[in-house]
């Protein structure tokens, strides 16, 4: 399985998966299943790199002091939203609003759909972030920051980039 990063939101991210060949229906169950248990920890704050407690005491956890105080003390890390997996040929994608979890969140994604890769159905390239140009998107009403992807995108470019070719009617810059 090929992981790459492409442009990335947090709020407004698509994660792009290709297959070998179009999924079958239980394929489609074990790989939606891995997403919705991935989000559902998210979304109760699973992935809060603030506090790792039992991972920073390493290999020896035997009466490890557990501490409430630091768990308090740790920002919130949720995720916000996830639209429904769907599917196009031998493709799937899935959108999703990673809010305030930390980058943790995606690392255990790519181990746990690494793992989905070696066990049980075949993955061949796993896209985080970016736009796929033969399958355009429409702007996720449920997002939290509708648009902030335009802030982020323009940001990142410099006045060089202004002779571009890649406007549209209205002048709006399209990156991908």
């Amino acid at each position: 399985m090929e992981v790459r990063f492409r442009e990335f939101n947090p709020f407004n991210c698509w994660i792009w998966m290709r297959f070998p060949h179009p999924l079958g229906s239980g394929e489609r169950g074990y790989l939606e299943t891995a997403f919705d248990s991935w989000f559902f920890l998210g979304k109760l704050g699973g992935f809060n790199a603030e506090n790792l407690q039992a991972h920073e005491e390493g290999a020896e956890l035997g009466w490890m002091a557990y501490s409430h105080e630091t768990a308090a003390s740790a920002l919130p890390a949720l995720m916000h939203n996830m639209g429904p997996m769907e599917y196009q040929d031998d493709w799937a994608r899935c959108w999703l609003d990673l809010g305030t979890s930390d980058a943790f969140a995606l690392d255990v994604l790519i181990n746990a759909l690494g793992q989905l890769n070696n066990d049980v159905l075949e993955i061949e390239e796993l896209l985080i972030g970016g736009l796929n140009d033969d399958w355009p998107i429409e702007e996720q009403p449920e997002a939290m920051f509708a648009g902030l992807d335009l802030i982020y995108d323009q940001d990142e470019h410099t006045d060089e980039d202004a002779d571009d070719e890649d406007e549209d009617a209205s002048g709006n810059r399209a990156w991908s």
